[in-house]
């Protein structure tokens, strides 16, 4: 699945640590979550696309594991990243 360019861009500018930063955990787990929940609507639409639900799970596992590979090292930046994206209720 594609991103949209400009959304892409944006993203990685609002999250970065620095000008030339397209990689850190921050910026993963913000990519991933755009990705997330644009295929949280396509499940809407279409509720037996099985194949994709499991791409899917594993994104949403991957995510789990760079939040918790941040909050283990920055746990301040941990909390911000959560208020940010509104993962937590």
């Amino acid at each position: 699945m594609a991103h949209v360019k400009g959304a892409k861009s944006s993203i990685i500018q609002q999250y970065r640590r620095h000008e030339s930063d397209t990689g850190s955990s921050e910026v993963q787990i913000a990519l991933l979550t755009q990705r997330i929940s644009h295929l949280t609507e396509h499940f809407k639409k279409h509720k037996k696309d099985h194949h994709s639900r499991y791409g899917l799970l594993k994104m949403v596992s991957r995510r789990r594991r760079l939040l918790d590979y941040l909050h283990r090292t920055n746990a301040q930046k941990y909390r911000e990243m959560l208020a940010a994206l509104g993962l937590r209720k």
